[in-house]
């Protein structure tokens, strides 16, 4: 399967710091591609590296086989890019933000209306063509940004934390679409601080942190790698339970107040801690992404 993006130890610097510390990855054609890390650890620089908003420090970047540094104008033609700003024109109503838009593309006005309506009722939008984005709701507002994106047919869709801020009925219905253009074939790279989305919608990913990768392969792969199929949290962190752990050779995070164990599916030793420490809080549950993430970026703010 050919690749749509190529990135070869991209660097990027401000004011002598490295925000992307030389990271090298590939996006298939069709492929869902993830960037996940905490605030500060070069997604949103990586992810405005890969539509020319912020040209490399070094290294390179081919896109659809071009340079990203000497033909932007013909990939970015042939992308769509969804922006965590809103930067709708609050002057201008639901449908006229798509046809203006449109225009960049130089789209004619038959063509573009046709597919502002298209977009519109992919969206549940349609109702409110006419009105002024300043009307809109949060989560509505967000999926025109995300229909805009789309506006030019792009072969490529790149999404900056898409549904940051919605609620989990206008998340789950940006999802039910962002699946639909999957299965039609779309290429997307998106970033995002929800571990469920990632999960749900990224073929792969990677976990950036201070501007390197830490990790790369497939959600369901990196779960089983670094957090085991089962998570058992315990409350409280005497020396009975850390003799029992590192007896066992059990992997796990001591925080003081508790203790998470990452196990694989051992119903034996599932019992055997309900038996021994069952007087306690115990949580049984599955190992998700959000449990590889914390065990490889920390569990401290990132302010």
């Amino acid at each position: 399967m050919e690749n749509t993006i190529q990135v070869n130890n991209l660097e990027k610097e401000f004011k002598g710091i490295k925000a992307v510390d030389a990271i090298s990855f590939a996006v298939k054609k069709g492929e869902f591609f993830g960037l996940l890390g905490p605030n500060g650890a070069g997604k949103t620089t990586t992810i405005r590296t890969l539509y020319g908003f912020s040209p490399p420090t070094n290294g390179d970047i081919q896109i659809f086989g071009m340079n990203i540094t000497h033909d932007w104008r013909q990939i970015r033609a042939r992308i769509g890019v969804c922006q965590q700003e809103n930067t709708l024109d609050p002057d201008l109503t639901v449908q006229q933000n798509l046809l203006i838009f449109a225009g960049y593309f130089s789209i004619p006005s038959n063509r573009a209306r046709k597919r502002a309506d298209q977009l519109l009722e992919f969206f549940a939008l349609s109702n409110r063509k006419n009105d002024k984005v300043i009307e809109l709701s949060g989560g509505m507002a967000r999926r025109l940004i995300l229909a805009r994106a789309l506006i030019n047919k792009p072969e490529l869709l790149i999404l900056d934390e898409p549904t940051t801020g919605l609620d989990p009925q206008s998340r789950h219905l940006l999802w039910d679409r962002l699946e639909s253009l999957k299965k039609e074939g779309l290429t997307a790279v998106l970033t995002t601080h929800y571990m469920e989305e990632a999960s749900r919608l990224c073929d792969r990913l990677v976990i950036i942190d201070h501007g390197r990768i830490l990790v790369e392969g497939r959600p369901s792969q990196l779960i089983s790698q670094h957090a085991g199929s089962r998570v058992i949290e315990i409350e409280g962190g005497d020396d009975d339970l850390h003799r029992y752990v590192q007896a066992h050779q059990i992997e796990h995070d001591d925080l003081d107040h508790r203790m998470i164990l990452y196990t694989s599916e051992d119903n034996d030793l599932a019992n055997a801690i309900r038996e021994r420490f069952g007087g306690r809080k115990c949580i049984y549950r599955n190992s998700t992404l959000e449990d590889v993430f914390l065990r490889l970026t920390g569990r401290e703010l990132r302010e």
